[in-house]
């Protein structure tokens, strides 16, 4: 059994598509990294003393990594899913006792000016695991112990993640949720799901007896619209209490589980704080850069917020800023529509496959990019508290394009196989 293909037949089969809209977001992303990074002195493309200089070779070698993705036999990364996800979890245990500390997190592996950061791969190798798990299963039937098996590959590289103070990167695997749903979780944990995160947030807000008060009555009018029997009243009385126990836990959550600066983000953002100088600097600056792109932006290399570095870290987490401020409205909006076609074109992808590994494991591309997607930019604009994510294909990073690179190629390949994979 090969476990590579010919290079001449690489292309037979691949979705040419997906690798279009793949080339011309990393293109787009390499642009909007060299306009943030721009300085007269150090024009030069080709300049590897600047991040748009390591980004071009970031770019080099996710490219052939995305070659070598593609002519690797599809059972190569079947056979070998555990062996990823396990040896992924031994390196986000080790990092925590070895890793160097960026922005606050410990999430690195420094070998001198090289940097290596597991929970960037930890995503594919989670959708492999989950994938192969799944597909050992009769999904419709599966039991408590099965569903909680489940649980532990996700919650696993979860834990180890916010363990690293990573809360952005940890956030992300809220996307397998979502998968699971697709795979017949009931709906009633998503809304159920939604409903402890709104709480969360009105606790802050809200006075808890306040709080409480409107709980019950809400409780209260929906038994008394319901048919009274006692399975629903156990039923509204159980989801009751425990939305009541969540409130009260919600203080001790956000004091002493939360990290200083996030507990800080979040109270900027519903109001409780204002630091135009401090915590709060980055957002002011990040709205200010957006919005003054106006319809059509300002001019390649003429945003002023950009060229006069106001906005921090503006190559990685707020990459956007850059589009919105140099190519305005009309260039958000090309971004997005081709983010937004890749997203569909993996969804897809994903419904036409034939096993149930290589649909999964679809699912959890689509819904990991969107993740990022939406905390990215929603952290940008103002509408999520600030924490570290990058923006896949776009921010500054030869982790995160090479971590995304894998995950997306991966299914490119499971899906040229589409007809010989069954199960």
């Amino acid at each position: 059994r090969r476990r590579m293909r010919a290079a001449k037949n690489i292309f037979a089969n691949i979705d040419k598509v997906s690798i279009l809209l793949y080339g011309i977001l990393m293109l787009f992303g390499w642009i909007n990294i060299y306009a943030s990074q721009y300085n007269e002195d150090t024009a030069m493309a080709l300049d590897f003393s600047t991040r748009y200089g390591k980004q071009l070779l970031f770019i080099c070698i996710a490219c052939f990594v995305a070659f070598l993705t593609l002519i690797i036999d599809w059972k190569f990364y079947f056979s070998l899913s555990y062996i990823f996800y396990i040896s992924i979890i031994l390196l986000l245990i080790g990092v925590l006792f070895k890793g160097g500390i960026t922005g606050g997190a410990t999430s690195w592996y420094e070998f001198g000016s090289f940097k290596f950061q597991p929970s960037e791969f930890a995503k594919f190798t989670t959708a492999l695991a989950l994938a192969k798990y799944y597909n050992s299963l009769h999904i419709k039937r599966i039991s408590l112990k099965y569903k909680l098996k489940t649980y532990a590959i996700i919650i696993l590289p979860f834990l180890l993640i916010i363990l690293q103070n990573d809360l952005g990167t940890a956030l992300v695997y809220a996307a397998f949720i979502l998968v699971l749903y697709r795979e017949g979780l009931s709906g009633n944990i998503l809304i159920f799901g939604l409903i402890i995160a709104i709480l969360f947030v009105l606790t802050l807000v809200v006075e808890r007896t306040i709080l409480i008060s409107i709980l019950s009555a809400i409780a209260i009018f929906i038994y008394l619209f319901s048919r009274r029997k006692k399975k629903e009243l156990l039923l509204i009385l159980g989801v009751l209490i425990t939305c009541t126990s969540f409130i009260f836990s919600v203080n001790y959550i956000f004091n002493d589980v939360l990290a200083p600066h996030h507990r800080k983000r979040i109270n900027i953002l519903l109001g409780k704080e204002f630091d135009p100088h401090g915590a709060g600097y980055n957002l002011i600056q990040s709205k200010i850069a957006i919005g003054s792109g106006g319809f059509s932006g300002k001019g390649f290399l003429n945003g002023t917020q950009t060229r006069f570095d106001f906005v921090p870290e503006q190559s990685t987490d707020f990459i956007f800023c850059t589009i919105g401020e140099e190519w305005g409205f009309l260039g958000s909006l090309f971004f997005m529509s081709l983010f937004v076609g890749l997203l569909l074109r993996v969804l897809f992808l994903a419904e036409r496959q034939r096993s149930n590994f290589s649909r999964i494991y679809g699912y959890s591309v689509a819904t990991i990019l969107f993740m990022h997607l939406v905390i990215n930019i929603g952290m940008t604009i103002g509408l999520l508290p600030v924490i570290g994510i990058p923006l896949p294909f776009i921010s500054y990073g030869g982790s995160s394009l090479i971590g995304f690179t894998i995950l997306l190629f991966i299914f490119l390949n499971l899906d040229s196989y589409r007809l010989q994979i069954l199960r």
